[in-house]
């Protein structure tokens, strides 16, 4: 691994997450699929978010900050982990949260919100960048009113959120009983997936990661991934020239959070299948996409395939 030195970090999440192979889905589709378990990281229902706020709140607290100010959907599965993180290390934590409609009842993610002590503002629209507009505001009368706010963008993907999954990328590596050729997994604000590219690189190890994704185009994702890297590797003195960034968009459907037939198919098949379940905003989607992917021939017959399971099922229970 090139010289970088990873920020120390909490230890919420209980790593590393399991490997195991899906041996009726192998079956079926001819593929030898394994699946990361990062959907069992643990703290509050677990979910790939863990990751990257051992790393970021950990920064907060060196940096004698007191609240956490962050942004996502109604049913975030990193705002209801902020919550928690929040709630556990006596920060106040304020939430901002967009979609079409305002919920009427609260469940799921945003019940979890409101019984960790979240503040909560609600932005009436689909727009993500109309949501980090309100919450930057939020974070400017935070400071005029003499608090002290760690910000954190959507997703957690930063510069510091990165390093969770480059250090999950190392696990994978350590899993010496097979080497990956292809890692599917959700993508939606690039955090993950960063993590994932600059781990293959910094270890040298010599795999296709497919970002499946479920919010924007595939351009405005590989752009802002890009963009993401390159912080990253300056702020490390790292020279990386070129990055392999792979994203699909054919299964977005409508719209982000937004459930498509043939994902919900995907996610009874992998329930029924391999008792594993999976949700219909990220993970649903990832599944479809991966599934297509090997059904089309774009991956190499005898392959080992990693599919990544970032979590989000308490979005099952909405």
């Amino acid at each position: 691994m090139k010289e970088i030195s990873l920020h120390k970090k909490l230890c919420e999440s209980i790593l590393p997450t399991p490997i195991h192979k899906l041996k009726n889905i192998s079956k079926e589709t001819g593929f030898n699929i394994y699946c990361k378990r990062d959907d069992l990281t643990g703290f509050v229902f677990g979910g790939n978010k863990t990751r990257k706020l051992d790393f970021l709140v950990y920064d907060a607290i060196v940096k004698n900050c007191d609240c956490l100010v962050t942004v996502g959907g109604f049913q975030s599965n990193f705002c209801r982990l902020t919550s928690a993180y929040g709630a556990k290390y006596d920060l106040d934590v304020y939430l901002v949260l967009g979609g079409k409609d305002k919920p009427e009842k609260f469940s799921a993610n945003l019940l979890i919100d409101k019984y960790l002590g979240a503040k909560i503002t609600f932005v009436k629209s689909e727009d993500w960048d109309k949501w980090l507009n309100r919450a930057l505001q939020l974070k400017d009368f935070l400071i005029r009113k003499g608090k002290k706010p760690y910000f954190m963008p959507i997703g957690g993907s930063n510069i510091i959120g990165v390093q969770g999954y480059l250090e999950a990328f190392k696990e994978i590596k350590d899993y010496t009983q097979v080497h990956f050729d292809y890692i599917f997994h959700a993508t939606a604000s690039g955090g993950t997936q960063s993590g994932l590219i600059a781990g293959s690189i910094l270890f040298n190890y010599n795999t296709k990661i497919i970002g499946i994704a479920v919010a924007k185009s595939s351009d405005k994702l590989k752009s802002e991934i890009n963009s993401l890297l390159n912080e990253f590797f300056r702020n490390n003195s790292v020279l990386i020239k070129n990055y392999n960034i792979v994203v699909d968009d054919r299964f977005i459907g409508k719209g982000y959070a937004i459930p498509t037939r043939q994902s919900q198919m995907v996610i009874k098949k992998f329930a029924r299948k391999e008792g594993l379940f999976l949700d219909s905003v990220y993970t649903g989607k990832a599944a479809l996409g991966m599934l297509k992917w090997l059904e089309e021939k774009k991956v190499s017959k005898g392959a080992n395939v990693l599919f990544i399971h970032t979590g989000g099922n308490v979005e099952f229970f909405k």
